[in-house]
């Protein structure tokens, strides 16, 4: 086959060249036509030529020598090092006593002094006149005696959440007992007892809050 019809010929390569050295030698010629279509035409012609006899060896299962060239220079390279990692560094164990353990405390008692006794003293009982000889809303009277126990539960304890606890706690059953009482007495009660149902249902609540801002410490 002579270098006209010969591609590899033509393009100045090797029947095993690779693929890089088939794209370079295409480029070279390319520039060595220059402008000359038809020149230029030939190399490419040759380029392509060169490729579908390479796909049809691929095609045909037979392997170019250019691939056994490459597999074989694949085979001879070593593969590179894979980069060591540096080991995490091992984290100490807790030990099991000093976990900490979560921490209950429903209070204790104990009778407050000073400004803690007095405080809850007058403000509950102003409020406890009020609710048995005025006609001020009952309502009203257990949410000052509600503010006035956080106050002083918030005063003694520091612990705003456990204060706010015992206050809503002590109004609740408070009420709850009131509920009861009236529930007891009312059908026994003379038709000019001075207080109505609501005021004698708030007047256990306002003595459990006087007790819990005078006891819970």
């Amino acid at each position: 086959m002579t270098e006209a019809t010969d591609p590899y010929a033509r393009l100045g390569i090797e029947q095993d060249a690779g693929f890089e050295a088939v794209q370079a030698a295409r480029d070279a010629r390319l520039k060595e036509a220059g402008d000359d279509p038809l020149a230029r035409s030939r190399v490419e012609a040759a380029y392509d030529a060169v490729l579908m006899d390479r796909l049809k060896e691929r095609q045909q299962g037979r392997v170019s020598s250019a691939a056994r060239t490459a597999s074989q220079r694949e085979q001879a390279t070593p593969p590179p090092n894979r980069p060591v990692l540096p080991a995490l560094p091992n984290l100490p164990a807790l030990p099991a006593n000093r976990l900490p353990r979560p921490e209950v405390r429903l209070g204790s008692f104990s009778l407050a002094t000073g400004r803690e006794l007095w405080f809850p003293l007058v403000v509950h009982g102003s409020l406890t006149a009020l609710l048995l000889v005025s006609t001020a809303p009952p309502e009203l009277l257990l949410a000052l005696g509600s503010l006035a126990t956080l106050l002083n539960l918030q005063r003694r304890r520091s612990r705003f959440l456990a204060a706010l606890g015992w206050t809503f706690g002590m109004l609740g059953v408070g009420l709850i007992l009131g509920s009861l009482l009236v529930g007891a007495v009312v059908t026994q009660l003379p038709v000019a007892f001075p207080l109505t149902p609501l005021q004698l249902q708030s007047l256990p609540a306002l003595l459990l809050l006087l007790l819990a801002a005078l006891l819970v410490d």
